[in-house]
């Protein structure tokens, strides 16, 4: 293959910004022959701790959503954020909902504090969810909508078996 470069996990334990690592990979790399369409992927990871995530499987029932939001109310007050409780129920229902509705089991919820909560609901179905604006008469198609308007960023990820529709919200006195 013409012009390949190995994959090569790197470290970074400097405390470089990620500019200022990849100029300093680019920079030793010895290369007689000019090559372009070159990639070069840098990304920071962090490793959250156990007692600042929540983790549960989601029964492919209705009835699940009520319960999703019980676990939801439970972790949130568990970790002193009583104050998104309105919103984040309101968007596990939501996201729940549609995970039971559109997609196929197992399906579960995850919830992350770290310098913002993030809030995960995954189900086995790789259908990628549509934002769009219900009519007046619409009964249903309000829920992403919602999720949107309420959430900091929100997005959708695919594995290979699954989707993950993740929202983040701010944590007030977070830095």
């Amino acid at each position: 293959m013409r012009g390949s470069f190995p994959c090569v996990p790197f470290s970074n334990r400097s405390n470089r910004t990620l500019d200022e690592t990849g100029r300093a990979i680019v920079a030793d790399l010895v290369d007689e022959e000019a090559r372009d369409d070159a990639t070069l992927l840098l990304a920071h990871t962090r490793v959250v701790s156990a007692e600042h995530t929540a983790h549960w499987q989601i029964p492919a029932d209705p009835a699940a959503v009520s319960q999703a939001r019980e676990w939801t109310a439970r972790q949130l007050t568990l970790w002193g954020l009583d104050d998104l409780l309105f919103t984040t129920e309101l968007i596990v229902s939501e996201l729940v909902t549609n995970a039971i509705r559109h997609g196929r089991p197992p399906a579960e919820l995850r919830l992350i504090r770290h310098n913002v909560l993030i809030c995960e609901v995954t189900d086995s179905s790789s259908t990628h969810p549509r934002l769009r604006r219900a009519r007046i008469t619409d009964e249903g198609g309000r829920g992403l909508f919602l999720v949107a308007r309420l959430a900091e960023r929100w997005g959708c990820r695919h594995g290979q078996n699954h989707k993950t529709i993740w929202y983040e919200q701010p944590i007030s006195g977070a830095h």
